[in-house]
């Protein structure tokens, strides 16, 4: 991804200091309870948002651009494509900051495919942040949410990998898109990017409400919050009861980014669950 940044854009004014702050992710990662999070600390997400609180008019402009944006991610734009994703995004974000123009507040989205905008995002608001919510990538490649990998696999998996069973595709997307994210954000935002992953938010959810608060400048009880917001989803864990031979091969393609993130070995086929 390019590391490129240039000065803010004046689409938000007297808002620019105030975000954007992000909240991205692979489908089905959780965000949404991230989002209620978020709003219930003070964080301005939108008014028109879909029922997992995902701002409605930037995940349209996602529709329209990620995959010409990545077409291009490891070279420059083209000038007219760039211009057309600025005035797109001026628009878009006109619309969706309208409601605070006379009461302004720390404002931002979730739409978890932000991840694959993100440069270009830090290129039009070199302020903004970014909550970079992880899942089990084993968890993830037996979702019933796919869109992803419907809309946009097509970007990061090779022609050759077309033919590989669903949830190894989605395996392969969940580790390239996250480990792309993750280096992004931990060499050009550095401390405006935090991570979190689903299972730390409900093995231990105070602590890590609290630090995404913090990392938003948010304020809230995060007992409270925790109380009304955090509950485990059944799902957490599924990929245990598939075959181990497709389990095999989730980790052949996302091996680096398990472990990177803190999920791989202790479970992996054929070996012992460690401690």
């Amino acid at each position: 991804m390019r590391d490129r940044v240039r000065a803010p854009t004046p689409w938000a004014g007297h808002l620019v200091g105030l975000g954007p702050c992000l909240i991205g992710a692979t489908g089905g990662s959780g965000t949404r309870v991230f989002a209620r999070i978020v709003r219930r600390g003070g964080l301005f997400i939108g008014t028109n948002l879909n029922v997992s609180q995902d701002a409605v008019d930037l995940g349209a402009y996602s529709d329209r651009w990620i995959n010409t944006f990545m077409e291009y991610r490891a070279s420059p734009l083209p000038a007219g494509v760039e211009a057309d994703m600025r005035r797109d995004l001026d628009d878009v974000l006109a619309r969706h900051l309208a409601p605070l123009m006379d009461a302004p507040r720390p404002w931002g989205w979730k739409e978890p495919r932000c991840l694959y905008l993100l440069p270009f995002f830090h290129e039009r608001s070199p302020a903004l942040r970014l909550l970079h919510v992880l899942r089990d990538g084993r968890d993830m490649a037996y979702s019933s949410n796919q869109n992803q990998l419907m809309k946009h696999g097509e970007t990061l998996l090779r022609p050759a990998e077309a033919a590989w069973p669903q949830p190894v595709r989605s395996a392969a997307l969940w580790s390239r898109l996250n480990l792309l994210t993750a280096d992004y954000g931990e060499r050009r935002l550095a401390g405006r990017y935090l991570r979190v992953r689903l299972e730390d938010l409900c093995a231990d959810p105070v602590p890590t409400i609290r630090r995404v608060l913090e990392f938003f400048d948010l304020r809230g009880d995060a007992a409270e919050i925790a109380r009304q917001e955090v509950t485990v989803p059944e799902s957490l864990g599924r990929w245990r009861a598939h075959d181990p031979e497709t389990l095999a091969a989730l980790h052949r393609v996302a091996g680096e980014a398990l472990a990177r993130f803190g999920y791989a070995a202790e479970s992996e086929p054929g070996r012992p669950a460690g401690p």
